[in-house]
């Protein structure tokens, strides 16, 4: 019988990406497109309204109300929040 190891991760990031640089990326553009499709939700926007908004496609804007993060850029979702009228402030912490 062999046991196997279990591995702890901080998040899920952590979890999937290769490196810890790609987890905080991954990290980044997750919370900027919950805050994205937020906004979009706040506004009643259909996704046809918000990708009009945003100068995307409408199955550009599914992706990202979707959560599929693979898809978009940090450069992208900076583009689309700006926009839907935000801007976006970058703060750096210390690593836990």
């Amino acid at each position: 019988m062999s046991k196997s190891k279990t591995e702890s991760y901080t998040s899920v990031w952590d979890a999937i990406a290769d490196t810890p640089e790609q987890a905080a990326n991954l990290r980044a553009r997750a919370e900027l497109m919950q805050q994205i499709a937020a906004i979009i939700a706040e506004n009643g926007w259909t996704q046809a309204e918000a990708a009009a908004q945003c100068g995307v496609t409408q199955p550009r804007m599914n992706d990202l109300v979707r959560g599929r993060v693979s898809h978009f850029s940090l450069d992208a979702l900076v583009n689309i929040a700006t926009a839907i009228g935000r801007r976006v402030h970058v703060e750096l912490l210390e690593a836990a």
